[in-house]
């Protein structure tokens, strides 16, 4: 909506879409309410919810908080200096934050909670059950659903018992790019602030790349566009072993490497990222503070920025052959595979493992049929 709507008419408009859904059962399109909100409203009304009804704001049972309380531990660490600044940022507005894992169940809460006001109190609480399916449309079940920033106002919720809130949630997702939870801010029946879900958008990017960096790696490369300096919150932070393993990636980096969500045991090498030797992204580690323009087989370019971190990466044996000028470096990584499968005697899982790359990687870099 834009900053200039009347509160009265915000409210108005959102109460003639509630009854076009809830009453006429009708879609409320060009009403002013997001189409994922309606649609939230219909899966809840799928699911046997009526607005009307009351909202218990369970919190899931002792065992169940154990499993989600070992699982989030990398989550909440990670968020912990972000929620205590956000506490001091929201702290005069009277929003506060909550942080769930991908359940929507509560697993923090920052800020100033005021226990004497029911409708704080029920959903400031660590192994509250925020879900869809618990409590209806919310910022918190739009964002863990969405996988995008949203805000929500009044109405917007699903259930009157939630008309209360306004709230704005982002997705938070972990190093191997799946949705590990959501950051939420709420205020109650308090004034609506948009701009609070680009705070929350920042803040959630701040806690995925905490969280990443603070994981096992070797190497960390800060990816831009070329024309941008790396150097903030907004690049592209990709982590790698000593091996030229990725293990680990924040979302920016994900969009632009066009990277899947990690799958157990399958780690993908940096060679089938980058269409140029992977050592030499350890060696600009001996240039501080610089950059340089990295070419990706998708036939773009990406400025990186290295660092080392954790393990001290071994040298490597055929390094001073990489370092060839006088060919192009996307010929120099061919001719380095070609070698390793001549000396695995045409064997391509031997090479291929030697490089720690895939088969497929070799099959598609040297142009041969698979067998």
């Amino acid at each position: 909506m834009p900053l200039t709507a009347h509160p009265t008419d915000r409210l108005a408009r959102i109460e003639q879409a509630r009854a076009l859904v809830f009453q006429e059962r009708s879609l409320a399109s060009g009403s002013g309410v997001s189409p994922w909100i309606t649609q939230s409203w219909q899966r809840c009304l799928d699911m046997g919810l009526q607005p009307s009804q009351a909202v218990g704001f369970d919190a899931v049972s002792a065992q169940h908080m154990r499993r989600v309380q070992e699982a989030s531990r990398p989550l909440v660490q990670a968020a912990q200096p972000v929620l205590a600044e956000l506490a001091r940022v929201i702290a005069d507005i009277r929003y506060f934050a909550i942080l769930t894992n991908a359940e929507g169940i509560v697993v923090d809460v920052h800020g100033p909670v005021d226990r004497q006001n029911r409708h704080a109190d029920v959903i400031a609480r660590v192994g509250v059950d925020l879900s869809e399916k618990a409590v209806g449309t919310t910022a918190i079940s739009a964002a863990l659903t969405e996988l995008q920033p949203v805000w929500m106002h009044r109405g917007e919720h699903f259930f009157k018992d939630t008309s209360a809130y306004s709230c704005a949630g982002a997705p938070v997702f972990g190093p191997d790019g799946l949705c590990a939870g959501m950051l939420d801010l709420t205020g109650i029946e308090t004034t609506e602030r948009p701009a609070l879900k680009h705070l929350v958008r920042r803040s959630a990017r701040s806690i995925e790349n905490s969280w990443l960096l603070s994981t096992a790696h070797a190497l960390v490369l800060r990816l831009n566009w070329p024309g941008n300096q790396p150097g903030d919150d907004s690049d592209g932070l990709l982590t790698l072993d000593t091996d030229g393993h990725i293990v680990g990636a924040n979302p920016t980096a994900r969009q632009m490497l066009s990277l899947s969500p990690g799958a157990a045991g399958q780690p993908l090498h940096a060679s089938e990222v980058f269409a140029s030797p992977w050592e030499s992204l350890f060696d600009a580690v001996s240039r501080p503070g610089s950059t340089q323009e990295l070419p990706l087989w998708s036939g773009l370019r990406l400025q990186t920025q290295a660092m080392r971190a954790g393990a001290s990466v071994p040298p490597a044996p055929a390094r001073a052959q990489l370092k060839t000028p006088s060919k192009p470096l996307k010929d120099v990584q061919t001719d380095l595979i070609r070698e390793a499968v001549n000396l695995a005697r045409g064997n391509v899982a031997e090479a291929a493992r030697a490089l720690g790359i895939s088969r497929a990687t070799v099959y598609r870099k040297l142009g041969a049929p698979r067998h």
